[in-house]
């Protein structure tokens, strides 16, 4: 095995293991942000019977549902490629997106009409002041978590943290817009206990939408975003052998990225001199966009079709 091979898969593993190590740390943290949220918006409906706090603590308890289902995902989607999976298990995380937002929308169509039942049959909130010291607390514990979660997707890109990290983001607007419908709840505008908790649901159903969207758009093998095709094109081009590229496909599975095009080098070229020459580009490559597989089709540029070059 040459030195090069040794050093693309000592690289691939370490982006690998750092990807394993943040995707479930975030996991294990919104799973122990969720628990703690559910537990105290449940008593804080119990006692204040606010149908915009019960629609804070389904969104919670979906959280939780959520964030506890990507800790088992994950736990497939991170395996490395097997005898059955060779590409990896990481669509695994796109399939637990679409999980997600089956149960979102269906908590969103509930919250509508608890929503419209408290609009045509208003109820003034009892023991307001625990409903709003249990909404302050969790606003300041999901705008901890949405920081963390924010940061982790920018090392990682996970899909999975990125549909966990829009629960709670919404669920920023959502406590902000239940403190204000229990507040108005007080006697002066009596409806918008049920306004709000429609408000939310609505919300919920975009954010099933985003999450949907993004899972589909990897399931397809959607191709790299602009940017990153760019950089593979310029480093192919970049390489002082290389006479052209055609045919280059690219898709995203999990954290890993899959790169394949056709290299177009002089014929005189040896067969070892043009395996060195695909070697070094793809070393390039995988430092650049790192934990990729890249898939290296050479061509003596004189069969190429004038079409393609």
């Amino acid at each position: 095995m040459s030195e090069k091979t040794v050093n693309k898969q000592t690289s691939d593993e370490s982006h690998h293991k750092d990807y394993a190590y943040w995707v479930k740390l975030a996991a294990i943290s919104s799973s122990s942000v969720a628990l703690l949220l559910v537990v105290i918006k449940f008593y804080a409906w119990l006692v204040s019977d606010s149908s915009a706090m019960l629609a804070s603590t389904t969104d919670s308890i979906l959280d939780l549902f959520a964030s506890v289902m990507n800790i088992v995902i994950l736990r497939f989607a991170l395996a490395p490629a097997d005898k059955e999976h060779k590409f990896g298990h990481g669509k695994a995380e796109s399939l637990a997106g679409l999980v997600q937002a089956a149960f979102v929308l269906g908590s969103a169509l509930l919250l509508i009409f608890n929503g419209v039942e408290r609009v045509i049959n208003p109820q003034v909130i009892v023991h307001s002041e625990v409903a709003i010291w249990v909404t302050i607390i969790a606003i300041v514990l999901t705008l901890v978590l949405v920081i963390f979660q924010r940061f982790v997707i920018k090392k990682t890109g996970s899909i999975v943290i990125n549909a966990d990290a829009l629960h709670y983001q919404s669920d920023l607007l959502l406590n902000l817009g239940v403190l204000a419908a229990i507040i108005l709840s007080q006697g002066i505008w009596l409806q918008a206990d049920g306004v709000f908790t429609i408000a939310v649901a609505l919300y919920l159903l975009f954010g099933a939408g985003q999450i949907i969207y993004q899972s589909v758009y990897q399931l397809m093998d959607h191709e790299l975003n602009d940017d990153e095709v760019a950089q593979i094109t310029a480093i192919i081009l970049a390489h002082e052998h290389t006479l052209g590229l055609h045919e280059l496909r690219t898709r995203q599975s999990g954290a890993q990225r899959f790169i394949q095009f056709h290299l177009e080098l002089n014929d005189s070229l040896s067969l070892l001199e043009a395996h060195s020459i695909g070697d070094d580009i793809e070393q390039e490559i995988c430092q650049a966009l790192a934990p990729c597989e890249v898939f290296i089709h050479h061509d003596p540029s004189s069969v190429v079709p004038e079409e393609l070059k």
